[in-house]
C-alpha cells in the first residue's frame, strides 16, 4: 500500500443521474483533508480497481439502479462483505464500480477502508441534469461524507479501519 486516500465520484458527467458522483466529487473538492485527495473517473473497470489495489482508504460515489426511490441513499462498508448484487451502479462500460471493488476483493488488493455510495438514479438520459430527487440526494451524502472523514481521523492523522 502507498498510503493512497481517494474519494472518487464516479459517473458520466452528461447521462442526467448519472453525473451524481462526479457532482459529489466537485461539491468536496477544497473541503476534504485527512491525506484524502478528490478525484472524478468515468467508472471504467480497470482504472478503478488501479485506484482500489494502491490505496488505503477509499470512498467511491457513483448512482446506482437497484429498484428504491429515486435518491435513496445507500452507504456499503466493502469490509463487511461481498456488496449486494442487486446494487447494479451504472456504467458505461460493461463494468464498473461494483465488480472492481469484488475483484479487487477477490485480488487480497481491497484498500483497508473501503465505503461505497450509491444513490437511487430517475433519470439517465443524454444531456439531462440531475432529476431533483439526485440533486438534493447529493447534498447528503456531501454532507455524510464530510462527516465520516471527520470520524475517521484519529489524533495521529491515521484512518480507522475494521478489517485488515
Amino acid at each position: 500500500m502507498t498510503g493512497a486516500r481517494w474519494v472518487i465520484g464516479v459517473g458520466n458527467p452528461v447521462r442526467g443521474d448519472d453525473a451524481l458522483g462526479r457532482v459529489v466529487a466537485d461539491r468536496l473538492r477544497g473541503r476534504v483533508d485527512h491525506g484524502f485527495k478528490v478525484l472524478e473517473q468515468d467508472g471504467e473497470m480497470t482504472a478503478l480497481l488501479a485506484r482500489l489495489t494502491d490505496a488505503d482508504a477509499v470512498i467511491l460515489i457513483d448512482a446506482a439502479a437497484a429498484g428504491a426511490a429515486p435518491g435513496t441513499i445507500h452507504r456499503f462498508d466493502a469490509g463487511d462483505g461481498p456488496l449486494p448484487p442487486l446494487l447494479s451502479a451504472l456504467s458505461t462500460h460493461g463494468f464498473g464500480p461494483l465488480e472492481a471493488v469484488e475483484l479487487a476483493r477477490a485480488m487480497g488488493s481491497l484498500p483497508p477502508a473501503c465505503i461505497i455510495y450509491a444513490v437511487e438514479g430517475a433519470d439517465f438520459g443524454n444531456g439531462r441534469p440531475l432529476s431533483p430527487a439526485v440533486a438534493a440526494a447529493a447534498e447528503e451524502v456531501t454532507q455524510r461524507i464530510l462527516a465520516e472523514l471527520d470520524r475517521w481521523k484519529t489524533p495521529g492523522g491515521s484512518v480507522c479501519t475494521r478489517h485488515p
